[in-house]
């Protein structure tokens, strides 16, 4: 079916039907007019026309409307205007038909064919790779690479560094009709200004020192297919002029050849430069701006589209995988905080931190106090576990019998500073015959502890804490548990 909707005219006063048609063939719109017995039959046969809707005699024109749901019915006369309670009624048409409110009642309806539920379905259906996000800025950008992309037009991508330009480039040649060919990138500031002439155009052998064979440049490489010109806004002037001839005669030769050679190829070229300032100030030839710039496109920044942070870390995650071997998962509140992040690196940046988060923490899940401090924008708050005494007093016993004597070594230093002989003799002691109440034993164990600790250090909790391995908040809890605190 074709793109644009077949527009029909039903009204059964022949007069009007006969002026409206005049009007349409002055216009230049391409139209045909129905009687009653083939209307039904046309609009199953073509359901997304624009048909505008007269006398009906006995055919019911609401039965019509409801019929044909994808249909964009345009009323002749104040009589039908009743049936603008229907959504798919665009408007009213009034004699004498004027050319101002008739185009704008078929931009309307080719408005409502655009945006038809069943086009936006058939849209999300198709395969844009690596480009993820529901934000309108994303959905915008989706539609104007669908709209670009069977034509052959030169295609600007702007936007900041990190934004996903050559991803944009690359959909663009996915959806073209060159997809089956190459798609050859070149970073036309990251090749001295000496050599980028060779790199794009190849050049012969013996053309410079160092030309030992003839080599193909990214011109001829990219044939049938689409080449990427990025960063074009760092190319040399010298190289612009030659870029332009290119872009207009669709003609080359190699760096010291003299055969001609044609350049089937489709642009695409990107910068996060303003071009047009550059022209102000003679960075850039306004000639090959406008030849580049017949189709731009800006990607927005990241800080634009917070709102597509869970899709993109999904798919960051996902393509990270492959050479990690592990994931992370964020809390809600660790995504809130991102949120909040400006994003100077775009995409970029939010990759590079992907990447240390899978490293630091695989296969766990991070919240806020995980996140490096600059991506900490809400409250921290994070969870500080509290142990069961006994395990507490476990781990405890475990330090003190160590058996191993680099464990014995170390943990005599320990004891010695914070345990007085006494207290060694009593724990070196054997059971005793007729037992013990293990848990009464060491409660007095660690009474002792916590008292000698508080009275070596003035009862300062932070310091007696700090020698006995203890968390403050947990001192102070045992030291309300036995009544150790200081006698007045």
């Amino acid at each position: 079916m074709s793109d644009i909707p077949n527009l029909y005219i039903f009204d059964l006063q022949s007069n009007r039907a006969e002026r409206l048609s005049t009007v349409f063939s002055f216009i230049g719109e391409t139209h045909q007019q129905l009687d009653a017995d083939v209307v039904k039959d046309k609009l199953q046969l073509y359901p997304e026309s624009v048909v505008v809707l007269g006398a009906t005699a006995s055919l019911e024109p609401a039965a019509l409307i409801r019929q044909f749901p994808a249909c964009a019915f345009i009323v002749i006369g104040d009589s039908l205007a009743f049936l603008l309670e229907h959504a798919n009624v665009i408007g009213v048409l009034s004699e004498p038909f004027a050319y101002a409110s008739l185009t704008q009642l078929l931009r309307d309806a080719q408005q409502y064919h655009r945006l038809l539920p069943t086009h936006k379905i058939q849209d999300s259906q198709l395969k844009f790779d690596g480009m993820v996000g529901q934000t309108p800025a994303m959905q915008k950008i989706r539609f104007l690479i669908q709209q670009v992309a069977k034509t052959e037009a030169n295609v600007l991508v702007l936007g900041p560094s990190g934004t996903g330009k050559e991803v944009v480039a690359r959909n663009i040649h996915l959806l073209s009709n060159r997809a089956s060919g190459p798609f050859v990138p070149i970073n036309c500031g990251a090749i001295p200004a000496e050599l980028l002439e060779s790199e794009l155009f190849g050049h012969e052998k013996g053309a410079f020192t160092g030309a030992i064979s003839t080599r193909k440049g990214r011109f001829e490489l990219a044939q049938g297919g689409t080449l990427f010109l990025d960063e074009i806004g760092d190319m040399p002037q010298p190289m612009q002029v030659k870029l332009l001839r290119v872009l207009q005669e669709r003609i080359f030769e190699r760096v010291g050849g003299t055969q001609i050679l044609k350049a089937d190829v489709r642009i695409i070229a990107a910068t996060h430069r303003d071009l047009e300032s550059m022209i102000t100030e003679g960075g850039f030839r306004e000639d090959l701006y406008y030849r580049l710039n017949v189709f731009p496109i800006e990607t927005p920044a990241l800080s634009e589209r917070t709102d597509d942070l869970p899709l993109l870390i999904n798919e960051l995650l996902t393509r990270q995988y492959q050479s990690h071997q592990a994931r992370v998962k964020f809390t809600e509140r660790a995504l809130e905080s991102l949120k909040l992040h400006n994003w100077p690196g775009n995409v970029r940046e939010l990759s590079n931190l992907l990447e240390r988060m899978v490293i630091m923490y695989p296969d766990q899940t991070v919240d806020i106090a995980e996140l490096p401090k600059k991506y900490q924008h809400l409250e921290v708050d994070s969870y500080q576990p509290v142990y069961p005494e006994a395990l507490q007093e476990r781990d405890l016993l475990n330090s003190l019998f160590q058996t191993e004597e680099a464990d014995e070594q170390a943990e005599m230093q320990v004891t010695f500073a914070t345990v007085s002989a006494e207290s060694v003799s009593y724990l070196a002691q054997d059971l005793p015959h007729d037992g013990l109440d293990l848990k009464e034993f060491l409660a007095e164990l660690e009474i002792r502890f916590i008292s000698q600790a508080l009275e070596r250090h003035d009862y300062i909790v932070a310091r007696a804490a700090e020698i006995l391995g203890l968390r403050r908040t947990t001192l102070v809890e045992k030291m309300r548990k036995y009544n150790l605190g200081k006698e007045e």
